[in-house]
């Protein structure tokens, strides 16, 4: 049983929705949580809510699309804490509702600069930071059902191949720290209640600026509302995840029967004349 209470965590995307309630649970258990977004007065906010009940948190600004800035704000959270041992790279956005044939280049290079870049930043610098103090620690990258399936008629091929991609980084990541004191978990959301419909009124300037999608934010915005879990229930699953050290963090409804069909089209594929096995 790994502890929490008394350690450092980072939460990107923590202004609001599914980071918000990370940040909350962790510091319910006692650790120290840099709460860390891109809406840099939302994140104080949230931030000065969470300290008024004595917790000890900390609000950065934060772009996960640009390494630097993750940079730091790591420096700032060794700072003020000393030492990082839980890190949670959850920061993302939506991509839904376009065909693939026809998502705009800027809007390939939003989803993957946050959902994909995001997390790559995220191992490349908190990750040897939890390393190097040789301490338990433990990274929570956050992926969703949809890193597990694509569904059929919801048009949202970029957001589940970003989210795949995060499904990959995280089980690589974990076979690269076997052996070591820190553990791997990927954080698997159904539907939940949050704005991230409207992510992209905080694109950063680099990669197009601010956008507002009415059509496309308000269907997204009605299922999450409709089908939505409550955030506060991500958050507890993932302090139940760190301190069982669980990998699959699955919350929520999820796709079964879709995930398992996919599954065994692929098993059947292995056992194809072309196929040999190792």
């Amino acid at each position: 049983m790994q502890e929490i209470s008394g350690k450092t965590a980072i939460v990107t995307g923590a202004a609001s929705g599914i980071g918000l309630a990370i940040a909350t649970a962790l510091a319910e258990a006692g650790a120290n949580v840099v709460m860390a977004d891109i809406q840099k007065d939302a994140v104080e906010a949230a931030a000065h809510g969470l300290s008024g009940t004595n917790k000890q948190v900390m609000p950065v600004r934060i772009d996960v699309t640009t390494e630097q800035s993750v940079a730091d704000a790591l420096a700032e959270a060794e700072r003020r804490f000393g030492k990082l041992h839980i890190a949670c790279n959850n920061a993302g956005v939506p991509m839904h509702g376009t065909k693939l044939t026809d998502v705009p280049l800027a809007d390939w290079q939003f989803v993957i600069g946050v959902n994909l870049w995001g997390v790559i930043h995220g191992i490349r610098h908190f990750v040897p930071a939890i390393l190097k103090h040789g301490e338990e620690g433990h990274v929570v990258n956050t992926a969703s059902v949809a890193g597990f399936q694509n569904r059929r008629g919801t048009d949202q091929g970029p957001y589940s191949m970003s989210k795949y991609g995060v499904l990959s980084l995280t089980e690589a990541l974990e076979h690269e720290l076997d052996g070591t004191a820190v553990a791997v978990s990927v954080l698997c959301p159904g539907p939940i209640a949050t704005n991230i419909a409207r992510g992209a009124r905080n694109r950063p300037d680099h990669l197009g600026g601010p956008q507002v999608k009415p059509t496309d934010e308000r269907v997204l915005a009605e299922r999450l509302a409709t089908q939505g879990l409550d955030p506060k229930i991500v958050g507890e699953r993932v302090v139940d995840a760190i301190r069982t050290k669980t990998f699959y963090a699955f919350v929520g409804a999820a796709p079964a029967d879709v995930i398992r069909a996919r599954h065994r089209r692929i098993e059947e594929a292995l056992t194809s004349k072309w196929v040999t096995h190792y």
